[in-house]
C-alpha cells in the first residue's frame, strides 16, 4: 500500500527544503513531495504540526551482540533506535569476540536481517582484536559490509599504526573512527581532573589526553588524505584543533554526544555512576564550546555512544563503575529541547547533525527525501511533552543520566524502507 504524509512540515538540507508539504511513498521509495491530491487506496497521515526529516542516524552505537547479551542484543537495540527515531545504526566492534572478521560482520548483517526493524551497519575492529598491535582484516570486512573502522574504547596508542590504518583505507572510502584518548596521560582517571574531582576525592583524567590524540590524527589525515572522524568530542581544545585541521584541509570529521553538550563534571552530584562516561563529563566552559560547533558547523554529528551496562555494572563504587551510559531514546528530545527550542541551532541544522552529515560520512545511501530514494523518514513531534522514564525503554539497560528530565519534542513515528516501524 501507498503512503501518504499529509501537510507536514518536511525539512531536507539535502534539497534546501524547509517547507509544508506532502510525501507519498510507494514500494518503499519516495514517489512524490510536494502538494499531493489524496487517494483513497492509500494509507494517509495527517500529520500537520509534525516535523519530518530524512531518516536519522546513528553512527555511535553499542549493540553488544555477540557476547554481551545480559546488557542488550540486536533485536532490544534496534527497538530502541526505532522508538528513538532513528532509522540507521552503525554498530561498534567491541563485542565478544570483537568484529574484526568478516564471519562476525556478516553474523551482525544476518542477526539485523532476522529482527528486520532498523538498518544496522556493522563498524569493523581496525586492529585484531582491537589489541592496538597489528591491523585487522579491512579489505575482506569492507567486502563483507563494515562502513567504518574503530577500536572504539581500546584508543590505538601507537601513531605509525595509525598513519597506515589511514593510508589504507583510502582503498576503500571510509573513515577510521577514534576515541582519542592518551592513556598514559589519562593515568586511569575516572572522571574531569579539576576542582570538582578533587572535591570527591576521585582520580582526575586531564583533557590532555584527549587533545594530544586528536592534534595526532588531524596531522595523520593531513599528511595521509585518510579519512579520520573523532568519537565524542568533549573538551574544547580538541574542538579547537578540529576546527583548525579543516581549514587546513585534513579530511577530519567529529562527533559530539547529548550528554557532553548538555552536563557537566559537577552533575556527577554524590558519584552517580549513571554519569560516569569515557570520555568524561568536562566543565561548563567545554558544554559552551559544544553548542558553539553544532552552531558554527565544526561538529559534523550528534551521535549517542550509546552504552548499555547491567546494574551490577553501574551499582558500584565509582572507580570500579563501567562506563557509558544508554542515549538512543533520548538523543532526539535532548537535541529538540535543547538546541532548537533553546535556540541554539535550527531545525534545518539538527537534521545535517542527525541524518545528512552522519549518512555522508559514512557513505550510506540515505539522509535525503529525495525522489527515488529509500524512504527513511523520523517524524516528530516539537511540542510533544515527555519525562524521561527509563521503565519503559525497550533498551535492555538503564544507566540513563536524563532520568526525570522533562523535554519538549519527541519522535512519533519512524518510517523504515517505506515500513511504519515505529508509531507513538
Amino acid at each position: 500500500m501507498k503512503l501518504l504524509f499529509h501537510g507536514g512540515r518536511v525539512v531536507d538540507p539535502s534539497q534546501g527544503l524547509d517547507t509544508t508539504a506532502d510525501i507519498l511513498v510507494d514500494n518503499g521509495k519516495i514517489a512524490r513531495v510536494g502538494k499531493i491530491a489524496k487517494n483513497r487506496s492509500w494509507q494517509i497521515f495527517d500529520v500537520s504540526g509534525l516535523v519530518l526529516a530524512p531518516g536519522f542516524v546513528d553512527m555511535h552505537v553499542h549493540l553488544r551482540e555477540p557476547g554481551g547479551e545480559r546488557k542488550e542484543t540486536i533485536q532490544t537495540g534496534s527497538e530502541a533506535a526505532v522508538a528513538g527515531g532513528f532509522t540507521s545504526i552503525a554498530c561498534m566492534p567491541n563485542t565478544d569476540p570483537v568484529n574484526d572478521s568478516p564471519a562476525l560482520t556478516r553474523y551482525i548483517l544476518e542477526r539485523a536481517r532476522q529482527t528486520d526493524l532498523v538498518n544496522v551497519f556493522p563498524i569493523g575492529a581496525v586492529t585484531r582484536g582491537s589489541r592496538g598491535e597489528e591491523l585487522a582484516e579491512i579489505g575482506v570486512m569492507y567486502r563483507a559490509g563494515i562502513v567504518a573502522v574503530s577500536d572504539d574504547g581500546n584508543p590505538i596508542q601507537h601513531h605509525q599504526l595509525v598513519r597506515r590504518a589511514l593510508e589504507y583505507i583510502k582503498l576503500f572510502d571510509i573513515p577510521l573512527i577514534d576515541h582519542c584518548e592518551d592513556r598514559l596521560l589519562a593515568a586511569g582517571g575516572c572522571m574531569n581532573e579539576g576542582a570538582v574531582s578533587t572535591r570527591l576525592g576521585l582520580r582526575g583524567a586531564s583533557r590532555t589526553a584527549e587533545e594530544l590524540h586528536v592534534v595526532r590524527d588531524v596531522m595523520l589525515s593531513r599528511i595521509t588524505g585518510g579519512r579520520v572522524h573523532i568519537a565524542h568530542v568533549s573538551a574544547r581544545e580538541s574542538l579547537d584543533w578540529i576546527r583548525q585541521g579543516k581549514r587546513h584541509g585534513a579530511a577530519v570529521t567529529c562527533e559530539v554526544t547529548p550528554h557532553h553538550f548538555t552536563l557537566i563534571d559537577r552533575d556527577i552530584g554524590d558519584y552517580n555512576t549513571n554519569f560516569k562516561m569515557s570520555p568524561p563529563l568536562r566543565e561548563r566552559e567545554d558544554v559552551q564550546a559544544m553548542l558553539e560547533g553544532l552552531a558554527d558547523g565544526t561538529i559534523d554529528c550528534i551521535a549517542t555512544d550509546h552504552a548499555p551496562h547491567t546494574s551490577l555494572e553501574k551499582d558500584t563504587t565509582f572507580e570500579e563503575a563501567a562506563n557509558g551510559v544508554i542515549g538512543l531514546e533520548t538523543a532526539v528530545s535532548v537535541a529538540v529541547d535543547r538546541l532548537v527550542h533553546g535556540g541554539v541551532i535550527s531545525w534545518s541544522r539538527l537534521v545535517e547533525l542527525m541524518s545528512c552529515n552522519p549518512s555522508r560520512i559514512l557513505r550510506l545511501d540515505r539522509g535525503t527525501l529525495r525522489v527515488g530514494a529509500i524512504a527513511d523518514i523520523t517524524v516528530i513531534d516539537p511540542d510533544r511533552q515527555i519525562t524521561v522514564d527509563t521503565a519503559q525503554f525497550k533498551s535492555k539497560s538503564r544507566n540513563c543520566p536524563f532520568q526525570g528530565w522533562k523535554l519538549r519534542g519527541a519522535p512519533v513515528m519512524t518510517v523504515v524502507s517505506g515500513r511504519i516501524v515505529y508509531h507513538a
